[in-house]
């Protein structure tokens, strides 16, 4: 799943107490939406037709807005008192766009809750409601060169279930061929502090628990830390300049033998003639399944349009199944609900499994005040265990210290 750029946190900082976030109070007939990308997809075009027959008087205006800009756009509009009536963001965000009067509430109904896969209304809840409703889905699996595991004489049939067995194949892999085991991601980009998630939540692990209470520095992440550290020698050198796409393109080239990715992953495996296997991400010590990060993207209601509640009810008519699974088959993304559908889909696709055995145990991405202070801690985090600067004790107590003031 594509993310918007950086929230503007010092824009926000600036101007959330000053007139700028004055609303209108006048009623608009046509709601505004902010789309990321550079097209409406074919369920999208055949919802917004359905909704403009059924709501007449509330025709759809879609700005379509590159990934690079959309959200800042967004934003920018919401400060300057001038806000769009929808627009699609990383959930990641809906916190601070709460805590700043942005946004309005769009609470969910148990029957609603209950429709989503474990955890998908988590990534968008902030004080027990709900402030976005939930339109991507991504989780991570884990994909290995067949071909790779022969040569070094393992079976290419058999991934490893536990870290303790990834870190041994990836070591056998390095020592025995000319591509690294595993592809370790610690560029200074968002998906480090993704890709070291995958890890906690793969170990029954948290960042900030359900009271507000910061638990970075608990022994499950410790172990995960620790883990990452040990797989460090027999992965890509240079790990810090390589971001998940880079690194899955080494995947791609064969130059990396395991990564964690996205369902992505495998149509690329497939157009590259690789001979390539998906599988749950291997568990830590503490693990009490199957675990993944999961991340969304949603459609938040900005304040001040005076058509809040039909926003609302046009957010919920887009994203509700008859058109929400069909842009999910459009766009590769892991299903936000299950659904007959959706396990005729698998038993089909069997390759969609792993992705979607991870959510039971898996974990949203930490809601924090600003996003990216929680990011830049935890990149920093990460890059001082990956290059040996730090042992992974220290870096844990020390970032969990810094994430006090972000919560």
């Amino acid at each position: 799943m594509k993310h918007t750029s950086k929230f503007l946190v010092a824009s926000l900082v600036a101007l959330s107490g000053s007139t700028a976030l004055a609303t209108t109070a006048a009623q608009a007939e046509t709601i505004s939406f902010i789309l990321c990308g550079d097209q409406i997809f074919p369920s999208q075009e055949r919802a917004i037709a359905d909704w403009e027959e059924a709501n007449p008087d509330y025709p759809v205006d879609v700005q379509l807005v590159g990934w690079a800009q959309c959200q800042d756009r967004a934003t920018q509009l919401a400060i300057a008192g001038d806000p769009v009536g929808l627009a699609y963001v990383g959930s990641r965000t809906v916190k601070q766009y709460a805590l700043n009067d942005l946004i309005v509430e769009i609470p969910m109904t148990e029957e609603e809750q209950a429709s989503y896969h474990n955890y998908v209304p988590e990534t968008v809840t902030f004080e027990g409601t709900q402030w976005g409703v939930p339109v991507a889905f991504s989780t991570k699996a884990l994909y290995w060169n067949k071909d790779l595991y022969e040569e070094a004489g393992l079976d290419p049939d058999t991934p490893p279930k536990t870290w303790e067995e990834k870190i041994a194949f990836a070591k056998q892999i390095t020592e025995n061929t000319d591509a690294a085991g595993y592809g370790v991601v610690a560029k200074t980009m968002d998906n480090t502090m993704h890709q070291f998630l995958h890890w906690v939540y793969s170990n029954n692990g948290q960042v900030i628990d359900a009271d507000g209470n910061i638990v970075l520095n608990s022994p499950e992440n410790l172990e995960a830390l620790t883990a990452l550290r040990d797989i460090v020698p027999y992965g890509e050198e240079g790990p810090t300049a390589y971001e998940q796409n880079e690194v899955r393109a080494i995947w791609l080239d064969g130059g990396v033998a395991m990564i964690e990715a996205m369902a992505s992953a495998g149509n690329l495996a497939e157009e590259a003639g690789m001979n390539w296997g998906v599988a749950p991400l291997p568990q830590g010590p503490s693990a009490e399944g199957p675990g993944t990060l999961l991340i969304t993207d949603s459609l938040v209601v900005f304040k001040g349009t005076g058509y809040e509640d039909k926003a609302i009810e046009f957010a919920k008519f887009l994203t509700q199944p008859e058109y929400q699974w069909p842009y999910e088959q459009e766009n590769g993304l892991t299903p936000l609900r299950p659904s007959e559908e959706v396990e005729q889909f698998v038993s089909e696709n069997p390759e969609w499994a792993p992705l979607i055995d991870g959510i039971e145990h898996g974990g949203p991405e930490p809601l924090f005040t600003d996003y990216i202070g929680l990011q830049n801690v935890m990149i920093e985090m990460v890059q001082s265990v990956v290059t040996g600067q730090a042992e992974p004790e220290a870096a844990l107590e020390q970032a969990a210290a810094e994430l006090e003031q972000y919560k």
